[in-house]
């Protein structure tokens, strides 16, 4: 899933869910939760990927000049942001 949909798909559920605590008049419950749900996503965003993750870079590795380059940068540990940053790149040289 492309990170320009998460964020799109979580400022939405955002917004709704501040429309239900205006109504419920709960409004400070609803935004402790919004702040829970965005600090859940961003953690989810910047953890580590797994084992199989990194067999994917090391067939992806060796493509192309910019994902290489995006790989180095990564290392040693690289997060779910940045593997979507280095398929995203691998994806784009690979039509071409």
């Amino acid at each position: 899933m492309n990170l320009t949909i998460i964020l799109i798909s979580g400022a939405i559920l955002s917004a709704i869910l501040h429309f239900i605590g205006v109504y419920a008049d709960a409004k400070k419950v609803v935004w402790i939760a919004i702040a829970l749900i965005w600090a859940g996503a961003i953690n989810v965003a910047m953890s580590e990927i797994k084992p199989k993750g990194y067999q994917e870079i090391e067939r992806i590795k060796g493509s192309d000049a910019e994902t290489d380059l995006l790989i180095n940068e990564a290392q040693p540990e690289i997060s779910v942001y940045e593997m979507l940053a280095i398929k995203k790149s691998f994806a784009e040289h690979k039509k071409k």
